[in-house]
């Protein structure tokens, strides 16, 4: 039996009931509350989490979660932290003093609900290994994907975008953070080693809850497509074949292996209509981007959204999410242009935020829900091609007013958009020493250098190192705040402006503005020589031609951050790239002064 309960409730006077979890298929009220217990039997002093779950805002003020032994007192747990919305969540954290059976008690003002027993034990608690990954327990449903979602913001509720990780499992054996560790009783975190890229990141996310929950997870094996045609969907893996010999840990170690194998930049661009496709695609509608939705770009890169920031009267709106690198580092990135790139035209395959398709079981064994299943569904409702051509600007435009709902003054704007490419240089000073430690670890060492324009989607150490998609978005990501006061000046009704301003005045005030943050903002990078080198975001946007190339790491540090010929800045330079992979680079400028990727 799963580890959770359901509340029926309308929580602003709801009729609240606490039920057993329902089978599967059942309907779901958008009232109810799901109430999720971990590890799936809590040992003694250990500790334990209760996750409570709604589509409804949740009062948890008024909300008491209690634990009962047989005997003696109940003791009301600590909530740990909350948020969401939707779905909303709470997370209350409780220990059991010894082994045996004790009433979980959940009240709403004082009123007793619902009581259930849980089984607290010592001991061996995994479930018996079988042939298969994991066996399926149980479908996704609205329930679930709730639970999901409160899991990814809780996984990422205390972090901003400056933080990163080396790699995925450092943030996933947090307990903290991660109210999913040693869901199974074995320790099976401990021995984890995930390292995913970009468009593996959200199948490992969505792997790693199905498995501790038993609920189904698969991927296709996808070809790449071209301009002419979208990738298309080809042999469907998944948690129900044969895993052979281990662990928890070794097998789902095994299955990531063969997402790694499987999973790339292509998956992540079938076509929108596609029936088979492990993604289908969302409206554009603030209640259906949720944790967990993905973002594919047109140009290979992939995000997951993790958390949004409301507006308020003081602050914009900021809609997070998570990505990985190819050398491994996972961190948070803001919704803007140079982060989420968009277009429909020249590209390959069809991108746009996305969704997991549902699997269910089935007596003939797992199923996809189909695009005609997933829109008749009372759990989901939310298959659109609202996507589907639509305009770069409009896209855009349309994002803006979900994040910030009520329009900004262009003075916050601007600030914002200088602080997320402040963000963003901050990234890539990590990205240019890490590709630095790779050529300190191996003295003398050139890393191959792609034909055409396999340089943006490679392999090996060029994957890791070198940056020529993110110096793309980057090249974008400052000319958004180039043309920004231009941008305010033709289309003044799209911020808070005087009706009296003319727009040379709003024009030229942002303009200073602008001047004055890219004076004060900087970053420092290491230099060949170990010294620090630190660079206004002035210098920087100067220095915007020597960015279109600046992405091989064979090249020193310094020409990658565009330091002059012949300055001081240049005299610690000791490594350059090849001269026939310069010539491929000036040959491939033309993307970067486009500011188009090539089709890959």
């Amino acid at each position: 039996m799963r580890n959770e309960l359901k509340v029926s409730a309308c929580l602003s006077g709801w009729l609240l009931s606490l039920l057993l979890v329902v089978p599967a298929h059942s309907q779901t009220d958008r009232n109810e509350i799901m109430v999720f217990v971990s590890p799936h039997v809590p040992r003694p002093m250990a500790g334990f989490r209760v996750v409570v779950v709604s589509e409804r805002e949740i009062p948890v003020g008024k909300l008491k979660v209690t634990l009962r032994p047989e005997e003696g007192e109940k003791t009301e747990l600590e909530l740990k932290k909350k948020g969401g919305g939707p779905p909303f969540w709470a997370w209350w954290q409780g220990r059991a003093p010894g082994s045996g059976l004790y009433t979980l008690e959940v009240q709403l003002e004082r009123r007793l609900r619902q009581s259930r027993q849980i089984r607290v034990a010592v001991g061996s608690l995994g479930r018996e290994p079988g042939s298969t990954f994991w066996q399926t327990e149980d479908s996704w449903d609205r329930e679930w994907e709730n639970l999901y979602s409160a899991w990814l913001e809780a996984l990422f509720l205390e972090a901003g975008e400056k933080d990163s990780w080396p790699d995925l499992d450092t943030i996933l054996k947090q307990p903290e953070r991660n109210f999913l560790h040693n869901h199974l009783g074995q320790g099976e975190d401990d021995d984890l080693s995930l390292k995913p890229d970009c468009a593996d990141n959200p199948f490992f996310l969505r792997a790693y809850f199905s498995w501790k929950n038993r609920l189904p997870f698969g991927f296709h094996q996808c070809s790449r497509g071209s301009l002419w045609r979208p990738p298309e969907v080809g042999r469907w893996f998944h948690n129900e074949l044969p895993s052979g010999p281990g662990d928890e840990t070794r097998k789902f170690t095994r299955l990531m292996r063969l997402v790694m194998d499987m999973v790339h930049s292509g998956t992540g661009r079938t076509a929108l209509a596609e029936e088979n496709s492990d993604y289908f695609p969302l409206p554009l509608a603030r209640d259906w981007l949720r944790p967990g939705s993905v973002f594919a770009d047109p140009y290979g890169h992939t995000l997951v959204i993790v958390r949004w920031l409301p507006q308020t009267e003081s602050q914009p709106g900021i809609l997070l999410a998570v990505d990985a690198q190819p050398d491994g580092t996972v961190g948070l990135k803001r919704f803007w242009k140079g982060n989420f790139l968009f277009a429909t035209e020249e590209v390959v395959g069809q991108p746009g935020f996305k969704v997991f398709r549902p699997i269910v079981r089935t007596p003939g064994g797992l199923k996809l829900m189909s695009n005609r299943e997933i829109q008749e569904s009372s759990d989901y409702g939310n298959y659109s091609l609202e996507q589907l051509g639509l305009d770069r600007e409009l896209f855009y435009s349309r994002m803006e007013r979900l994040i910030n709902p009520r329009p900004l003054d262009p003075e916050t704007a601007l600030k914002e958009l200088f602080q997320a490419l402040y963000e963003q240089l901050l990234v890539r000073v990590e990205s240019v020493e890490n590709g630095e430690k790779y050529f300190r670890a191996n003295p003398g060492q050139v890393i191959p250098m792609p034909s055409g324009a396999a340089v943006f989607l490679a392999s090996g150490p060029w994957e890791d190192f070198s940056t020529p998609n993110r110096d793309l978005r980057l090249l974008i990501a400052m000319d958004t705040i180039d043309e920004f006061p231009d941008k305010v000046a033709r289309h003044p009704e799209m911020y808070r402006t005087r009706p009296s301003e003319k727009p040379e005045a709003i024009q030229a005030r942002l303009k200073e503005l602008s001047a004055q943050l890219a004076r004060s903002l900087k970053i420092s990078y290491p230099r060949s020589d170990g010294r620090q080198q630190t660079l206004t975001l002035e210098e920087i946007l100067k220095r915007k031609e020597a960015f279109e190339m600046g992405y091989n790491p064979n090249d020193c540090p310094e020409i990658r951050w565009g330091a002059p010929a012949g300055s001081e800045e240049m005299s610690s330079c000791r490594r350059r790239a090849p001269a026939w992979q310069r010539e491929r680079m000036e040959q491939l400028r033309v993307w970067f002064k486009k500011r188009l990727h090539p089709p890959t």
